[in-house]
């Protein structure tokens, strides 16, 4: 098939990857895989090349910034500015997971494969940019230090919640998501202790007034 428009291309990505998806259980994200599904998918080994010019790993990225705008694009849909924020934070993350509950299997393999020493990087990445797209669906707007602090917390949220994820076999899930409404009540919290910690802090008086014209220790 030949390489056209830029919706041809991704639409070629997006049929090879669901292609390859029923093989990456059995074979993970290896090049098997990915040539096994191009080859379903009715597409070239060229054609691969193109579509994943970095191979797997290539794949799994473009399989996770999918399903971060397949997030977006429903969360439009249910309306989340009625919501409280830890309840649009948590309907975020349901979202985000249950479009790949039918895929477990090679979600626990990305997650091997990502954790892998010269894959880290691409794995933080990909983290970061589902946590900040987490974030910015739930309506946050914050420009300051709390932008960096939110996220921080919520990936530790995120990425426990995957792996509780990963060998959930309660019906609908349910401990999953029993899991998530707990820790996003304890992250929640979490920026009123810091208020509250630096409007404490405020009251003291500045310790580097006391040595205003004293020698360093050691000179």
């Amino acid at each position: 098939m030949p390489i056209g428009t830029e919706s041809d291309h991704e639409e070629m990505r997006r049929a090879i990857l669901a292609a390859a998806l029923v093989h990456v259980p059995f074979d993970g994200w290896t090049q098997a895989s990915l040539s096994a599904g191009a080859r379903d998918a009715g597409y070239s080994e060229t054609e691969i090349v193109n579509a994943f010019p970095g191979g797997p790993i290539d794949m799994i990225a473009f399989w996770s910034t999918d399903a971060d705008r397949r997030m977006l694009a429903a969360l439009e849909r249910l309306g989340l500015p009625q919501l409280r924020v830890r309840e649009r934070i948590a309907s975020a993350v349901r979202v985000r997971l249950e479009d790949v509950v039918a895929h477990r299997e090679a979600l626990r393999r990305a997650l091997g494969l990502l954790a892998l020493p010269h894959n880290a990087a691409r794995g933080a990445d990909l983290t970061w940019r589902s946590v900040d797209a987490i974030w910015w669906a739930a309506g946050d707007t914050s420009t300051d230090f709390n932008f960096y602090t939110k996220r921080a917390l919520l990936t530790a949220v995120y990425a426990s919640t995957l792996l509780r994820f990963l060998d959930d076999r309660s019906e609908g899930c349910a401990e999953t998501w029993a899991f998530l409404d707990r820790r996003i009540g304890e992250i929640m919290r979490v920026p009123q202790l810091l208020g509250s910690l630096k409007d404490r802090l405020a009251k003291f008086p500045n310790p580097l007034r006391f040595f205003r014209g004293r020698p360093f220790a050691g000179r």
